[in-house]
């Protein structure tokens, strides 16, 4: 079942996709600084524009479309726009 999710005051919006590879979500993120949080290992990849992530440890870095990257569960981690970007993140 499809699911639509807001987050920070609608400026990061998804959808939920449950099938055969697992589960996903696919979305837009609104420039801006973002704080999200996981619950399971995530693989997050730019499907258009470009984001920075700065993970647990790590200084920040910038994916462009078709990169990908994976955050560890139960953390936190930053991401930030500069402008409009789209993505897709498989919950494993």
């Amino acid at each position: 079942m499809m699911k639509h999710s807001e987050y920070f005051e609608g400026k990061v919006q998804s959808l939920s996709l449950n099938g055969k590879f697992g589960n996903a979500t696919v979305g837009v993120i609104e420039p801006g600084q973002y704080t999200f949080g996981t619950a399971t290992q995530e693989t997050m990849t730019v499907v258009e524009g470009q984001m920075s992530a700065k993970l647990p440890g790590q200084e920040w870095k910038v994916y462009k479309k078709g990169e990908s990257f994976i955050v560890e569960p139960k953390v936190s981690f930053d991401c930030r726009c500069e402008e409009s970007a789209a993505y897709i993140c498989y919950y494993k």
